[in-house]
């Protein structure tokens, strides 16, 4: 990858990561639905204007169930989740616990997509991320109910993303990835709705709060999916995933310097053994070992056309598959 590639990895990853570091923020003055709705909105409007200018709206007539179920599983539920657990867990804790997606996806595809299954170094890989997993809830959660209740609400969430990303996988396969997500968040804006109400404000909210949502919103969501189809499209779907393993490490950097969250030993070990192990479910080999040029070129020679199927991942935890 040339210079401008890696600069808009890296510019990525330190966007998504900041999601968990804007819910932390928007939760001082606003509840959770509020802030799903309006990260949910606001990204929408991005993206359907985007998707407009390259004609990528039509075509989605016959899928409006298949748009609405996707946008339940993988935007509304997961994002309520989120910011719900953020309001008993710390940013740093939430974008870590987030980047359980792929483990949940191979868990998953044991029963529903053999193309998906986890055997050899990717079973290795759900293994460790599960203790990883274990070990965050056993040890960093250990404190209170309430506290072991938002990591759980957080996995929840991770495996929302899982269950949206197999579903778009085998049934929006065919259609263009950007109109896919314009049109999952518009379903999922509107599901919100209710949230929204429910959680309106009993008085005006701080500009802080309000900003930070508008920035999760715009920046963290819109046009950072702008980015990461630009990186599809220029360096292809295997090397954009990088930023999957990117994100939490930036979620905690943020959480630790600017919110001043304690991060324990614990902590490490579970980022490390979650990370790896996703790295494992999803790739299924070894990072140590250098990788042949004809598995560098496998992915492209698989469909000629270069389509992508998208699981509509709007936190940081990408799930897209060629």
């Amino acid at each position: 990858m040339d210079r401008r590639a890696w600069t808009l990895l890296l510019s990525l990853g330190a966007i998504w990561g900041a999601s968990y570091l804007f819910i932390e923020i928007g939760l001082r003055d606003l509840s959770p639905g509020m802030i799903a709705f309006l990260r949910v909105a606001l990204a929408a409007v991005v993206l359907v204007a985007l998707a407009k200018a390259r004609t990528a709206l039509g075509g989605f007539g016959d899928a409006v169930g298949w748009v609405f179920l996707i946008a339940l599983a993988q935007v509304s539920a997961p994002f309520v989740l989120i910011a719900a657990g953020q309001q008993e867990i710390n940013s740093s804790l939430a974008g870590i616990l987030v980047a359980s997606a792929p483990l949940f996806t191979a868990l998953l595809a044991i029963r529903v997509d053999a193309a998906e299954r986890a055997e050899g170094m990717r079973l290795v890989g759900v293994v460790l991320g599960v203790i990883g997993v274990g070990l965050l809830l056993g040890v960093d959660l250990s404190g209170s109910g309430d506290e072991l209740l938002g990591g759980l609400a957080v996995l929840l969430a991770g495996l929302g993303y899982a269950v949206g990303g197999l579903l778009a996988k085998h049934k929006l396969a065919d259609r263009p990835p950007i109109g896919v997500a314009a049109w999952v968040l518009t379903a999922g804006a509107v599901l919100l709705v209710p949230a929204a109400l429910l959680g309106m404000p009993s008085s005006a909210p701080g500009i802080g709060p309000v900003a930070a949502v508008v920035a999760l919103g715009v920046i963290g969501t819109g046009i950072a999916f702008a980015i990461f189809y630009e990186l599809i499209a220029t360096v292809g779907p295997a090397r954009t995933f990088i930023v999957t393993y990117l994100a939490p490490a930036f979620a905690v950097v943020y959480g630790v310097t600017l919110l001043d969250e304690e991060i324990s030993v614990a902590t490490i070990v579970g980022l490390a053994l979650i990370l790896f192990g996703s790295y494992l479910a999803a790739e299924g080999r070894n990072p140590l070992r250098r990788r042949s040029i004809a598995a560098e070129l496998a992915p492209a020679a698989q469909d000629g056309s270069g389509s992508v199927a998208v699981g509509v991942e709007l936190t940081g935890e990408p799930v897209e598959r060629r």
